[in-house]
């Protein structure tokens, strides 16, 4: 049996710990005994133990990729618990503990996002190559464009393996939560809805929609914007100047996702800035929702165009209108869509084939010589 100790920073429950959390809970626990460190504090505590899985705490790595300070009580905690591998999301304090204690070290690059010049040449691009090849055994990139972002930084690509996010099927509600969840919102029977699934930040492109919902507001539809952050001000504003108050819905956080999701007809996704598998989408494909994202980051991964929905090209709301007026207009593209959503996301993207695929990086680890 492999023991694996993974180590993230995350004190909220980003898509890494979520990602995370599928992971636990459907790895093999005949052939895997893993074990995760966290902040103090941190939400995913709860979560990790819900699932039967021992957390330890520590002080020090909270949302930071690097803290010195942390070292010696991460190399305590590593050289106690003895495991084989050590797999960190994103911090590198824990590439190094690992790999001052000698383990097997899995590295997972679970953003997308413009690439410092400082290390696309010269000996920033040497140093960063360097540094990141001799921390990991294996780089774990949850897009092709993450893997892309990690070359343009000099490492090799052999060094690096592409494994999509995986997600649980969301359960269908019935037809009178349906209706109840819609009537919350003041959306009618025949209303088609558009939602969007993301925190409210400028890169993930909320402008775009909105102004597409001004072309579009003669159409029957209802917008729903689920998320808060800090664009929230500005974008409430924005729809209020446009009069689209009646079309444009501000939902807040949602916690639970199954009965928002199961009013929804489409998905948006609108990022231009950073995005590399988003679980919004997948777990709308689960449903059978088809998708209009941008071509940035993650999304042409998740979105074949014409098949489960359509790529526009990001920031252009022209292109967006286009294509929004598109699959709402073409009733049998539509229902195409819906079917090969539903195909695409039991193919690809469940949570079961994503612990399979970790799994395989980890045993691949042994079968290495030397």
């Amino acid at each position: 049996m492999l023991k694996v100790l993974n180590i993230i920073s995350d004190r909220n429950i980003g898509g890494a710990g979520r990602c995370l959390l599928n992971f636990l809970k459907y790895y093999d626990r005949k052939n895997f005994a893993v074990k995760v460190v966290v902040p103090k504090n941190s939400l995913l505590k709860p979560e990790i133990e819900k699932l039967k899985t021992r957390v330890i705490e520590v002080d020090g790595i909270a949302d930071k990729s690097f803290d010195w300070k942390a070292i010696q009580k991460l190399n305590r905690i590593i050289k106690k618990e003895n495991p084989d591998i050590i797999h960190t999301h994103g911090t590198i304090t824990g590439r190094i503990c690992g790999r001052m204690c000698g383990k097997k070290v899995v590295y997972t690059r679970h953003s997308v996002f413009p690439v410092s010049p400082h290390i696309q040449k010269g000996i920033g691009k040497i140093v960063n190559k360097s540094v990141n090849e001799f921390l990991a055994d294996d780089i774990i990139a949850v897009a092709e464009a993450a893997k892309q972002n990690l070359t343009d930084g000099g490492i090799a690509p052999e060094k690096i393996k592409v494994i999509l996010n995986g997600v649980e099927q969301v359960q269908r509600a019935s037809a009178e939560e349906i209706a109840q969840t819609k009537q919350s919102y003041g959306i009618a029977e025949d209303d088609f809805v558009i939602g969007i699934l993301a925190r409210l930040d400028a890169v993930k492109g909320h402008k775009y929609l909105i102004e597409a919902a001004e072309a579009l507001k003669e159409q029957k539809m209802k917008i729903l914007i689920a998320g808060t952050g800090d664009m929230e001000p500005k974008l409430k504003e924005m729809v209020k100047q446009k009069k689209l108050e009646n079309t444009v819905l501000f939902t807040g956080f949602i916690s639970d996702v199954k009965p928002f999701l199961n009013i929804l007809d489409l998905q948006v996704n609108v990022s231009y800035g950073t995005e590399a598998t988003s679980l919004a989408l997948l777990e709308g494909m689960s449903l059978g929702i088809p998708a209009v994202v941008s071509n940035y980051g993650g999304n042409p991964g998740v979105v074949i165009h014409g098949e489960n929905g359509y790529l526009f090209e990001s920031q252009n709301t022209t292109d967006l209108i286009k294509y929004l007026k598109k699959i709402m207009q073409e009733k049998e593209v539509y229902q195409y869509m819906q079917k090969k959503s539903k195909e695409i996301f039991q193919q690809k993207f469940t949570a079961q084939t994503y612990a399979r695929n970790i799994e395989k990086v980890y045993a691949g680890l042994f079968e290495k010589k030397g």
